[in-house]
């Protein structure tokens, strides 16, 4: 047995079908005599909804996997050179593919017979964001095996402590030794500008993520509402087609009821004026054989 190829199998199921797969390839290497292969694969952790769904969009759509981690390096060496130009684009493209993305997790995770709520779906969509941010987040998360969702802080963790690190180094009075000279006094002036404008597009791309996180919720809850809407006219719509199926049918049978009652009603008018007939006939006989009588 194969550690790597135990892992794979493993979290390529469904949730519910873990943790007894687990206990069947502890058994099993076990009985291989391997102890060790069978503690490593039962210290495997089950992975959580949001877990799992991460893990079954790098499974199920590996083609999107390299994308995300190629945006991921182009993001983080925007941020370290603090180039707004390159950070603006891919942070457009950023919101793009996580938006993307999360829809797909949404659309497997529900074609593999368990829907994700608004709670998981923002741990998928955080761990898509410590992706693009956490070079070791982004080598986990290609692995697909994924026990929890991953974070990351806004902004690019990295980075803001190698700012922390220059803000504590200005702030230190320099030896006379030690003095830089303009040309880089107004070089470290223009990068602590650049350092702050990056930070301020962080936070406003990070205020725009949260938006847009709470217009998906608002129109997730508009679509569901849409859709009981939907089911309860369907139900309508049901209830009406039978009733009007019921009423045409009472409709061909009060329409067939009218046409026997007209031929009655022909047939009687016709033996009624033979009737007549008859004893109009009946009377002048008796007319002429009461005159006869007479004579």
């Amino acid at each position: 047995m194969d550690f790597d190829a135990v892992a794979d199998e493993l979290y390529a199921l469904r949730p519910e079908e873990f943790t007894a797969a687990r206990s069947s390839a502890v058994a099993a290497a076990r009985t291989a005599g391997d102890r060790e292969l069978a503690e490593r694969i039962g210290a495997l952790r089950k992975p959580s909804l949001a877990a799992w769904a991460s893990n079954l969009l790098v499974r199920s759509r590996p083609g999107d996997v390299e994308p995300l981690l190629r945006l991921g390096e182009g993001l983080r060496h925007a941020h370290r050179a603090l180039d707004r130009t390159q950070l603006r684009e891919l942070s457009r493209q950023q919101h793009a593919l996580i938006r993307a993305l999360s829809a797909q997790v949404r659309q497997l995770a529900a074609e593999a017979g368990h829907p994700i709520g608004e709670g998981a779906q923002r741990e998928v969509e955080t761990t898509l964001h410590a992706v693009l941010a956490d070079p070791e987040a982004a080598e986990a998360w290609a692995s697909g095996r994924l026990t929890k969702p991953l974070s990351a802080a806004v902004g690019f963790p990295a980075v803001a402590q190698s700012a922390v690190t220059e803000s504590a180094g200005t702030q230190r009075r320099p030896s006379a030794a030690t003095v830089p000279s303009r040309p880089y006094r107004k070089a470290d002036e223009q990068q602590r500008r650049r350092l702050a404008q990056a930070r301020r597009e962080a936070e406003a791309a990070a205020r725009e993520l949260r938006a847009l996180r709470d217009e998906a919720a608002a129109a997730g809850r508009a679509a569901e509402e849409a859709t009981r809407q939907v089911d309860r006219l369907q139900r309508r719509v049901g209830e009406l087609s039978e009733e009007l199926a019921r009423t045409r049918e009472e409709h061909e049978q009060a329409r067939f009821a009218e046409r026997s009652a007209r031929e009655r009603a022909r047939t009687t008018d016709r033996r009624v004026r033979e009737a007549d007939r008859k004893a109009a006939t009946a009377a002048a006989q008796v007319e002429r054989l009461t005159s006869s009588d007479d004579r």
